[in-house]
């Protein structure tokens, strides 16, 4: 918005800012994990059912904003790994519940841990009046990203 509230154009020098910013951030996402044999997509599922708790598997699909097959494939892998387990729910035996394992949980502190770690030392490079613009700016794009329903909106942050 402009300083008189009207929409204004953004230049492809800000555009092109932004991709690259995203293309950086991802970067940074897919390297907290690689030292720890679980995927970006397996993490995020790591990390909401650490948010969420035990969790039906439609649950889960809902809040990553993924389809059912795509949780069930996660968790196969997961469980194989023991990461995190399976079972029925109580109430309807035919529900897949999910819960994360004191490895899962453990999985999810390591990649939190070096995230942080790694964000720490390239903000603390900043100025710390750009640090603190950058972070107001990203807060504010936030709100109108146009994304399918997730962890977010059931009341939870879930980083990637």
């Amino acid at each position: 918005m402009g300083d008189d509230g009207a929409a204004t154009t953004s230049s492809i020098d800000e555009v092109h800012a932004f991709e690259t910013a995203t293309r950086d951030l991802v970067g940074l996402a897919l390297r907290s994990v690689v030292d720890l044999d679980v995927s970006l997509p397996q993490f995020r599922l790591l990390l909401t059912l650490q948010k969420l708790g035990p969790s039906s598997s439609s649950r889960c699909a809902q809040a990553l904003g993924v389809v059912g097959s795509s949780i069930t494939r996660m968790a196969d892998r997961l469980h194989a790994s023991g990461h995190l387990v399976r079972g029925a729910d109580p109430g309807n035996r035919s529900i897949v519940m999910l819960e994360l394992t004191e490895a899962g949980r453990t999985v999810v502190g390591q990649v939190t841990a070096n995230r942080r770690r790694e964000l720490r030392r390239v903000l603390d490079l900043l100025d710390p009046d750009l640090r603190a613009a950058c972070a107001r700016a990203l807060r504010e794009l936030h709100a109108p990203l146009d994304v399918p329903p997730t962890a977010d909106d059931l009341g939870l942050h879930l980083p990637m």
